[in-house]
């Protein structure tokens, strides 16, 4: 008699023969279940599905791929990670890859020549990847993919407008002129940006959004800084910006350097809002425990996730759903901004 702790006695993992013993079926009936082919009635799918609780046996995804043509396995590309944002719609695209019974393999480009993104692309291949997901914040980056062969159906997190079928993001655009009209309307009118750097393409659409909303309510603009993300960029272009005190308002593209740009107002003994309103982007966890707490930008990230996953197993099923329209991100008030004292 079979026993579950037969297997682990000969020192080894369970394997589909030893379900189909347990269960009292043929190995190609475990494997049809595996599968969820429609021929199984669903007392012997659910005895089979118990057993393999029994064994905790698991399917091997290699062999699986040989027979279904479908390793259940989708690749992302990502060339920038470290960031709150990217790093936030890779794990926004995991979680809804496991909630529609994917896995989910990552590969970080080296750097951003293209023999580093073909070798990341030739790992993710070697993987029977069924779709792939491209996270290339950086233009050079996102220009060089565009000229590569893609063997898989793919979508790609892009914050550009365009009619490309194969993109989708937030409306980063949006966002900024929701952040400079909630500034204007507060009764500024000396407004600085404090912009990312030039080769991030969020960077240059919150740039955009900001003189787009500074121009349409007739406000006169400054050249904005580039930055480089970083709260230390935050804090020393703070300390440079209060010895010229010619503004009222800053609109951070990120909130890290809206961290950096609270520290170095206190720092040179004025406040926040009281003497200067600062707008951040993201809404990073930490941004509601600044002090003080940060207005800033919201970005919905888990249905980000949620919409490229279902936009690539469309394109995977042929059947693609469509362009879909950019995800709204929402201003979250707090009181890192108030009326101008001046």
């Amino acid at each position: 008699m079979f026993s579950v702790t037969d297997s682990a006695d000969r020192g080894r993992a369970p394997n589909i023969r030893d379900v189909a013993r347990l269960a009292g079926v043929s190995h190609q009936t475990v494997s049809r279940v595996i599968n969820d082919h429609p021929s199984i009635r669903d007392s012997t799918k659910q005895r089979v599905l118990d057993v393999m609780g029994q064994l905790q046996y698991r399917p091997n995804r290699a062999a699986r791929a040989l027979v279904t043509h479908q390793s259940r396995t989708l690749g992302v590309l990502a060339s920038q990670r470290s960031q709150y944002g990217p790093s936030s719609i890779i794990q926004s695209i995991e979680t809804a890859a496991q909630d529609a019974g994917y896995m989910v393999s990552t590969a970080n480009i080296a750097s951003t020549d293209e023999e580093s993104i073909v070798a990341a692309l030739d790992h993710l291949n070697a993987q029977a990847i069924d779709g792939l997901v491209i996270i290339a914040p950086q233009v050079r980056v996102f220009r060089a993919i565009s000229n590569l062969d893609l063997r898989v159906p793919f979508v790609a997190m892009n914050t550009s407008e365009g009619t490309d079928e194969h993109a989708i993001g937030v409306d980063q655009v949006a966002g900024a002129r929701l952040a400079t009209r909630h500034l204007i309307e507060l009764g500024h009118r000396h407004i600085y940006h404090l912009a990312g750097p030039q080769d991030w393409m969020e960077a240059e659409a919150r740039m955009r959004g900001f003189l787009e909303e500074m121009n349409a309510q007739d406000v006169r603009t400054t050249a904005p800084i580039l930055g480089d993300w970083s709260a230390d960029f935050g804090y020393h272009a703070g300390r440079e910006l209060m010895r010229v005190r010619d503004f009222t308002a800053i609109f951070s593209s990120n909130d890290q350097m809206a961290l950096g740009l609270i520290h170095a107002i206190r720092d040179s003994g004025h406040e926040v809002p009281r003497d200067v309103s600062i707008v951040g982007f993201d809404d990073i966890p930490e941004a509601a425990h600044f002090w003080p707490p940060l207005t800033t930008v919201r970005q919905d990230f888990p249905e980000l996730g949620r919409r490229c996953v279902a936009q690539l197993l469309g394109e995977m099923a042929n059947s693609p759903i469509g362009s879909t329209a950019r995800i709204q991100p929402e201003l979250i008030v707090r009181t890192s901004t108030g009326a101008p004292s001046f």
